[in-house]
């Protein structure tokens, strides 16, 4: 869960408190802090105001802007599409000194003067928020011409991500966990609570009726809203740019904000979907055929809580849409889940975790949105189905607490305590405590839940020991810990056939700089070189492998597999640890199982040989900036999704140049590598099933494409896939034939052939809605 604390300020104060109390706060009340970021934008980074915009007279591609600074006006030449008269941008005046050690300079462009520069978010340190410049506008506040950036609070925050467990859904919003403030600070939290205006509103009973025949123990609540004039507000746009969420419209941005900052469930239908106009508008909800509580309209628009047709989406920026809120309990969701495996939407995520029941509030912080942000008409009233809900009461009693804690708390503390967590306390009788569970904490179901939350909030830090343990302090370092992992590399590589090689940390410029690597500054290079051909730092460790290589072949070695572990540093003398391999000629030496003739190593085996010492990992296209390798055998190494090093067949004529054979190289960042304790994971008992898919598809398409669709219609039934062969002919033309193989398996049960069949279509059917491809 991703916060940012002036987000956080909205629903709850957090005046006077500092962002390292906050973290610390957190953290002691079981929200653990996972990711801190401090979002400051650099002094000298003010608003402007385009008073002017006219194109370049010498480049097409840019424009020269007189932009008002408050005090005088500036010409700034300016290259983003986006830029035009009579907006407000950010601009970096001369002098300022942007993140990445940018420092802003007056400059002529093409023979214009230019005093400055107009900023995109990246520029200045925010996630990119689309293409070109930011355009601002008064969300972030009063735009007030030549003000500096980091004096609005939007650009002087900081973005805290928190690892929650499980059961913790009711912090799967900023209204959440600012709840969860409110017992640890003791500040009351600022509700929206406000009654909806009628004045002046269509009903929504004039457009709209629900019916349904049972409530299947779901919550739902309808609003309507007739959307024009809308636009996505700076201030949201950068928030939801934060948080890593994307969005296709401004109706979209401000749904996924509303949910985001509410916990509530919110979806938008189109009106055409249940009426046509004319004739009120009708929604079903009723069961669909695996058991599920479905909305209905002219036909299937959605599963509540767990999906929504691509089609029911409201994606126009304009025309009356449908306003869904809902609330279903988890366990009801999971349980339906477990029987019948569908399909599901980013939603079913917090729905599954539990999302806010409180479902009034999140439709109403919608409405508001749309009316803040567009000339929308918003209907009045709501469309309302509501399920039953029994609170589950808990008795406790002061000693109870006493003898769970192992400290006696105030009666008045715990009460306080329980009542700021959202709890209700029935009038206590004597020292006995009746505890009503809000229904968003679907996780607290006994005593010792109760006694979990008071510790948590109280704080385990404030409840003496009662025993004193000595042991001897760790004296574990990093420095130990990273020689362990590169020892441990190192003897991996040896175990799987490589010769170590050890070089010295430099070599010659002139060789390094001809295959296209980056030297050491000379500002910062070798003041007294060893020889001539050891001048500068190395900056990789293929070129001394290379050499190494060539030595070897000099003295009639014709199969060569060596390794080198060993630092490397960039231009600015900064130094990371490298791990390189480099194979060449035969795959194994001359025996009588190969007749004296072995093969050469190929891309296939090295791989192989690769990932005898590192592990897993994957290859994606990649083209290196060096000239070591060869343009059409290269790849990108990932490992656990971040870029590792790179794998490539060397250069024929580097080969010929060095009288190599066929030679591979691969060299991988070191830091990335895994190491630690390996964590043993559940595996299942039932028996996999294997399916081959052969489908025709373009030969231009390649195979991470594939991959990249399969993953995203991937049921938990697939466990992996590969490829298993690959055909071309003249009458397949410009397409190809290639398998794939599915293995398929449930950790709860045998999969049947239905629950096969139905996986691989949905892949099928993926495949063919985004590559066109068709089976063979």
């Amino acid at each position: 869960m991703i916060v940012t604390k002036n987000w956080l300020d909205e629903w709850i104060d957090l005046s006077g408190i500092t962002t390292e109390e906050l973290l610390k706060t957190f953290n002691s009340i079981g929200l653990e802090v996972d990711r801190h970021e401090a979002i400051r934008v650099p002094d000298g980074v003010i608003i402007g105001y385009v008073e002017q915009c006219e194109r370049h007279p010498d480049a097409d591609k840019l424009n020269v802007c007189q932009v008002n600074v408050g005090h005088d006006i500036r010409q700034i030449v300016c290259g983003a599409s986006n830029v035009r008269q009579g907006v407000h941008i950010a601009l970096a005046t001369v002098g300022a000194e942007l993140p990445g050690g940018l420092a802003i300079k007056a400059a002529k462009l093409r023979g214009v003067d230019s005093h400055g520069m107009i900023c995109s978010a990246k520029e200045i340190g925010l996630p990119s928020i689309g293409e070109g410049i930011m355009i601002l506008d008064e969300s972030i506040g009063e735009l007030v011409i030549g003000k500096n950036l980091n004096e609005y609070p939007a650009f002087n925050d900081d973005l805290i991500e928190i690892e929650l467990t499980a059961n913790r859904g009711d912090c799967l919003s900023i209204h959440g966990i600012a709840r969860d403030l409110r017992a640890a600070l003791a500040r009351p939290l600022r509700e929206i609570d406000n009654p909806e205006n009628q004045d002046g509103r269509l009903g929504i009973g004039r457009i709209l009726q629900l019916q349904h025949t049972d409530t299947f123990h779901t919550d739902l609540l309808f609003g309507a809203v007739d959307i024009k004039e809308i636009k996505t507000p700076f201030l949201i746009t950068l928030r939801l740019a934060l948080i890593d969420i994307a969005c296709v419209s401004a109706v979209d941005a401000l749904m996924s904000y509303a949910t985001h900052s509410t916990g509530v469930i919110l979806r938008g239908y189109p009106f055409e979907k249940f009426g046509d106009g004319e004739n009120k508008g009708i929604i079903t909800l009723d069961t669909d055929e695996n058991g599920f509580a479905a909305l209905y309209g002219k036909e299937k628009v959605s599963i509540v809580g767990v999906s929504q047709v691509k089609e029911a989406h409201f994606t126009s920026e304009t025309g009356l849409m449908i306003i869904e809120a809902s609330y279903i309990a988890p366990d009801v969701i999971a349980q339906n889940m477990g029987m019948n495996k569908v399909p599901s939407c980013p939603h079913y995520y917090r729905t599954s975790r539990g999302s806010e029941p409180k479902i009034d509030m999140g439709i109403r912080y919608a409405t508001e949105l749309f009316e803040r942000y567009s000339s929308s008409q918003i209907y009045g009233g709501n469309i309302e189905l509501l399920s039953s809900h029994e609170p589950r009461i808990i008795s406790m009693s002061e000693e109870d607490f006493t003898s769970f804690i192992g400290l006696k708390i105030d009666k008045t503390t715990i009460t306080q305590i329980l009542k700021n967590l959202g709890m209700d306390i029935g009038k206590p009788k004597g020292s006995n405590f009746a505890i009503s569970v809000p229904r968003f904490r679907h996780d607290i179901v006994n005593k010792q839940d109760i006694v979990e939350e008071i510790i948590r909030i109280v704080g385990i830090d404030n409840i003496p020991s009662k025993a004193l343990v000595f042991a001897e302090a760790n004296q574990m370092s990093d420095d130990l810990a990273e020689y362990k992992k590169t020892r441990m590399y190192r003897h991996r590589a040896a175990q799987s056939g490589f010769f170590e090689s050890v070089h010295f940390v430099f070599n010659e410029r002139l060789q390094v700089e001809k295959f296209g690597f980056a030297c050491t500054e000379p500002s910062k290079e070798l003041l007294n070189p060893i020889t001539a051909t050891f001048d500068t730092l190395r900056p990789t460790l293929l070129v001394g492998l290379l050499n190494s290589a060539s030595s070897n072949v000099k003295v009639n070695q014709k199969r060569i597999a060596l390794f080198e572990a060993g630092m490397v540093f960039d231009p600015q003398r900064q130094e990371t640890k490298r791990l390189s391999f480099i194979v060449s000629g035969p795959m194994t030496n001359e025996k009588i199982a190969n007749a004296g003739k072995p093969e050469n190593i190929d891309f296939s085996a090295f791989t192989q040989l690769i990932s005898n010492v590192v592990g897993d990992f994957e290859l994606v296209a990649y083209t290196p900036s060096h000239t070591l390798a060869h343009p059409y055998i290269c790849a990108k190494v990932m490992i656990n999704g971040e870029e590792a090093g790179e794998m490539f067949r060397l250069h024929p004529q580097i080969e010929e140049e060095f009288d190599l054979a066929q030679t591979f190289m691969c060299e991988l960042i070191s830091d990335r590598l895994p190491y630690g304790l390996i964590e043993a994971k559940p595996y299942s008992k039932y028996q996999a099933s294997y399916r081959d898919l052969s489908i025709l598809v373009a030969q231009s398409v390649s195979y991470e494409t594939i991959k990249s669709v399969i993953e995203k219609h991937s049921s938990e039934q697939i466990r992996r896939f590969y490829p298993v062969d690959r055909y071309v002919s003249e009458s397949l033309g410009e397409q190809m034939s290639l398998t794939l193989r599915f293995v398929l398996q449930s950790d709860e049960k045998t999969l049947e052939e239905e629950d096969i069949n139905a996986a691989m279509e949905w892949i099928l059917s993926g495949l063919k809605e985004e590559l066109g491809v068709s089976l063979r």
